[in-house]
């Protein structure tokens, strides 16, 4: 009797929970997090990220994702908070993002994202709070006859401000015409073998 019907939004979260490479993301952010100080007590980091991706799933500003973390339960469990202890406010939500892009990190961990869930045949649709989801995606950009299909043009509301993919819808940027989008398409293997290890290659794997 007590059981209820889950939302989108926690399919999607419990989904998000079980395919993010977490450690990895963890481990690329954990050199430049502070530690715990004089007084200073930091939110556990993974916390922080859990945090930072969910305002940019459902396109949050810092106070709405705030507000976000008390009255939307779901949201709170997979941050791992709770309302018997402190909730980060926007400044701290402000703070964390604003680390990511000093150190020209939030791009990375993003493409990371989307690249491990491509490499597990899914796709991350972004839309409004009550709509974001995974979708699983089309192995091919092609169709049966062998031409370019329409409707990948399809998975694509309108409303997206950057668009990540893989390294088959190369040349997506050119057939989908709209200037406001900002293409994030991972480069093919060979181009990223012909890398000096460094920063470039790892920004392209």
């Amino acid at each position: 009797a007590g059981k209820r019907k889950k939302t989108r939004r926690e399919v999607f979260l419990e989904e998000m929970d079980q395919v993010v490479p977490w450690k990895s993301l963890v481990s690329l952010i954990e050199a430049v997090y502070p530690e715990a100080g004089r007084g200073r007590h930091p939110y556990p980091l993974e916390t922080m990220l859990r945090v930072h991706l969910m305002q940019n799933w459902f396109g949050l500003s810092d106070p709405a994702m705030e507000e976000a973390l008390y009255e939307i339960t779901p949201m709170r469990v997979f941050a791992g908070l709770s309302l018997t202890k402190a909730i980060p406010d926007e400044t701290t939500i402000l703070n964390f993002r604003h680390l990511l892009e000093e150190y020209e990190l939030a791009p990375e961990i993003l493409s990371r994202v989307n690249a491990y869930l491509t490499r597990k045949g899914l796709m991350l649709k972004r839309g409004s709070i009550v709509d974001a989801t995974i979708i699983a995606a089309p192995s091919s950009t092609k169709n049966a006859d062998g031409e370019r299909d329409p409707e990948m043009q399809e998975l694509l509301h309108g409303k997206e401000q950057v668009v990540h993919a893989d390294a088959g819808c190369t040349g997506a940027d050119k057939r989908v015409q709209c200037k406001k989008l900002e293409w994030q398409i991972a480069a093919r293997r060979g181009r990223v073998k012909a890398l000096a290890d460094g920063r470039e290659e790892r920004k392209l794997e």
